[in-house]
């Protein structure tokens, strides 16, 4: 892509003016048109490893998605609302996911992948003072892997300190004199959390360095996939949609993601909740851009998956979503969100979120966090990445 193009891109993701109804009406529907599994311009477009090269069909689908950004968040009805005085109801919420994959098609490549994921678990203390909520069994990972065998690739993995979970959990948590340790009850027994900090580690039996390593990534199947395999993946969402998504995709034999033995997965709350973690973990691999962009289509496409407007990640960090059905857990009802990054199109986080309080969130409010992974960075870069000295929290 040389400069002018660039600066053509540039151009189209900047912030435009507002549109005017008929403008806004017109854009949404192109971007429809552009990004249905089904649709007229998709099918005329299409070629067997996604759309044509050069910016045409990028550019095409940038410009309708900046007006679409205007429109979500220009005022212009709630979500549900119709688009314009006189055209149908417009879901705004799934233009805004659809918007970002979009972004996600203008990603750039280079030499080494690097992922760099924290994870964490919510608890409840309940203290004399008032019951406060912590995030702890919280670790956090990077790697990075050469695009090619030979070229090298590295993991390394550190244990993050319990806090907590809010500045309202803070408040409480200093009333309650600030311990540096909590016991909590977790998988049948008693753990003990710390706020102690942990150096990176790369030695053990999940984490090291190997030198000859590199070229392999998560892909379609049970196994691992090359670069050259994952550039041959269409960028059609349907087809995506049956290559990652579909019960028991990526699972052998179609087993239950559950890992129940013999069990078969089918379609419903499970397979939703299976789908959203699936598109996390391809995602956090190094997908082409048009790939990227057409499995976060898919996603967005999928029954058991709805768009909800804007979420925010334990990073604080906000985005545009997507989340299944609520499901009954021990007592209490959550759902699994994944959430996007707006500007980029790039994953954040994939969290389960408090429906209804109860069991152990009882003195929770909806919406709480139960547990989350998130992408603190991930991309292409040009040298050997190493991993972050600071503290994501």
């Amino acid at each position: 892509m040389n400069m002018n193009e660039m600066d053509r891109v540039r151009t189209l993701l900047s912030e435009p003016p507002p549109p005017s109804d008929e403008a806004a009406a017109k854009a949404l529907t192109m971007l429809e048109d552009a990004m249905a599994p089904g649709g007229r311009r998709v099918r005329a477009a299409r070629r067997r490893f996604g759309w044509p090269a050069g910016l045409g069909a990028g550019l095409v689908a940038a410009g309708a998605a900046a007006a679409v950004a205007v429109v979500a968040s220009g005022g212009q009805g709630s979500p549900g609302s119709p688009g314009s005085p006189e055209g149908p109801p417009v879901d705004l919420n799934r233009k805004a996911v659809l918007a970002a994959a979009a972004k996600a098609e203008l990603m750039p490549t280079g030499t080494y992948w690097y992922t760099d994921s924290v994870d964490g678990q919510s608890y409840v203390i309940r203290a004399k003072t008032g019951t406060y909520a912590i995030t702890a069994a919280s670790s956090e990972s990077f790697a990075w892997t050469g695009a090619k065998p030979g070229m090298g690739e590295a993991h390394y993995a550190r244990d993050l300190p319990a806090r907590p979970a809010s500045a309202r959990d803070a408040a409480l948590w200093r009333e309650a004199g600030s311990p540096s340790t909590f016991r909590v009850r977790g998988d049948g027994r008693t753990i003990t959390y710390t706020t102690a900090k942990a150096k990176w580690r790369s030695n053990g039996p999940e984490v090291g360095a190997n030198p000859d390593g590199g070229g392999t990534f998560v892909g379609p199947g049970p196994g691992p996939a090359t670069l050259e395999d994952l550039r041959k993946l269409p960028a059609d969402p349907a087809r995506l949609a049956e290559l990652f998504l579909r019960p028991g995709a990526g699972n052998p034999a179609g087993a239950d993601p559950s890992g129940r033995v013999g069990k078969k997965a089918e379609p419903g709350p499970q397979n939703a909740y299976a789908q959203i973690w699936r598109t996390a973990s391809v995602l956090g691999g190094p997908l082409p851009p048009k790939v990227r962009a057409g499995l976060m289509r898919a996603l967005a496409g999928q029954s058991g998956v709805h768009a909800i407007g804007r979420a925010t990640d334990p990073l604080g960090r906000s985005g545009v979503a997507l989340a299944t059905a609520d499901r009954a857990r021990a007592g209490y009802r959550s759902r699994d969100v994944i959430i996007f990054d707006e500007g980029t199109g790039a994953l954040l986080a994939v969290q389960s979120e408090l429906t209804r309080p109860g069991g152990e969130y009882a003195e929770m409010k909806p919406g709480f966090v139960t547990n989350y992974q998130l992408d603190r960075a991930s991309g292409w870069t040009n040298s050997k990445p190493r991993p972050p000295a600071e503290l994501p929290f």
